[in-house]
């Protein structure tokens, strides 16, 4: 004989059925009014570089273009006129795609040096002897000072010098241009000169040494990342 299922467990099924399929038309429901409402995803016009623009050189019209992004993926600072950015100099380099921002941009009417030089450091100049070629802006130098009078010695005046600019004798830069290479203090005949970024200390001793000793540069090694210099410790 088969037992009968009561008639308030039957009903108690029946409501929970039913208030589960409410709950399913009513999230439906909401979510299909959210996604009404929030419309498309809000673009706003950015100026981007469409090709390479390297540091120190000033920014032309056919290097950019204004283009539509994302408002939630634009960096801080970002440009929305291409005349914003025309002229000015760029501070470090920019690839082709990337956003161009105000902190990649050197002030607006500075000098062709001063454009370049991070805040709280200066600019050198430093007459050189080396070949053209030899260096080039973001190599690292040492200045050495050879001091005649008295007894002859020679020290370092400075280690680690980024250089930030190169003006060679007879060449133009779009950075440097009207530049002259200054005289080098005692014998040889300047190739060019170098601007190196140093603190207001540096470039107190550089003038000091600069007056009274014959200066000369050393191309420090670019060394590669995860491989260590060469090691040039004298043979026992």
């Amino acid at each position: 004989m088969r037992r009968r299922r009561p008639r308030a467990s039957g009903l108690y099924t029946v409501a929970a059925l039913v208030s589960a399929a409410l709950a399913g038309a009513m999230g439906q429901a909401a979510l299909a009014g959210a996604r009404s409402t929030a419309g498309p995803a809000r673009t706003l016009p950015a100026v981007v570089a469409v090709a390479p623009i390297a540091r120190g050189a000033p920014i032309g019209a056919a290097e950019v273009r204004v283009e539509p992004m994302l408002a939630a993926a634009l960096p801080p600072g970002a440009f929305s006129r291409a005349s914003q950015v025309v002229g000015r100099v760029a501070l470090a380099d920019l690839a082709p795609g990337e956003v161009v921002t105000q902190t990649r941009l050197a002030r607006v009417r500075a000098g062709p040096v001063a454009s370049l030089v991070p805040e709280g450091l200066r600019a050198f100049a430093v007459p050189s002897t080396l070949p053209p070629g030899a260096i080039g802006p973001g190599d690292r130098v040492d200045v050495l000072a050879t001091f005649r009078g008295g007894r002859v010695h020679t020290e370092t005046v400075v280690s680690g010098a980024e250089v930030l600019l190169v003006i060679e004798s007879g060449a133009g830069s779009s950075a440097g241009a009207g530049l002259d290479v200054p005289s080098v203090s005692a014998g040889g005949t300047p190739h060019a000169v170098l601007f190196l970024l140093v603190s207001p200390d540096q470039e107190e001793r550089l003038a000091l040494a600069r007056a009274l000793a014959d200066l000369q540069v050393a191309i420090e090694p670019a060394v590669t990342a995860g491989f260590p210099p060469p090691d040039v410790s004298p043979t026992p």
